[in-house]
């Protein structure tokens, strides 16, 4: 038999959300260092190109369109995949101090990860519309519904079992 007496009841922890603020201008830092990257790349490609005379410099170039959306939305489903399923937060997300976990606290896995930032990095316009129309407790995307995460406020702790939701 045990001689302890049973600890006081705790409540479930409460994860405080995110807001939709700290969502967009994480985001938009994102966006800046990506964008950027992705300029100096493409420089560096289209350097040994810029002193040969293609005809209309002011012309479609080869990565105009349909190719450069790709490409751009590519390069930020691979950053928001890898930064957010390593470290639960990609830079901007760092900066404002949130993070995307799991519906119960705990960090997301690395498929979960993918299918919200695939909405993020591919159909963000739509993701973010839907999701403040069918807005939930949660202030999920369509996305982070479908890959059962949500944004909170960084606190440090993990691990939460059962936890509660409070707008900030």
């Amino acid at each position: 038999m045990s001689s302890e007496a049973p600890g006081p009841a705790t409540s479930p922890p409460e994860l405080l959300l995110a807001r939709w603020s700290d969502r967009f201008f994480a985001w938009l830092i994102d966006f800046v260092i990506v964008q950027v990257a992705l300029w100096a790349v493409f420089a560096a490609v289209a350097f040994p190109f810029w002193f040969m005379d293609f005809g209309d410099p002011f012309g479609p170039g080869p990565f105009d369109g349909p190719i450069s959306y790709v490409i751009t939305s590519a390069a930020f489903f691979a950053y928001w995949t890898f930064f957010e399923s390593t470290k639960g937060q990609s830079i901007g997300k760092m900066v404002l101090k949130i993070r995307t976990v799991s519906l119960s606290g705990r960090p997301a896995d690395t498929q979960s990860v993918a299918i919200q930032s695939f909405g993020k990095a591919f159909l963000l316009p739509i993701d973010v519309v839907l999701g403040w129309i069918f807005t939930n407790d949660r202030r999920q995307r369509i996305f982070n519904r479908a890959s059962d995460t949500i944004v909170v406020k960084d606190t440090g702790a993990q691990d939460q079992p059962q936890a509660t939701y409070r707008k900030d």
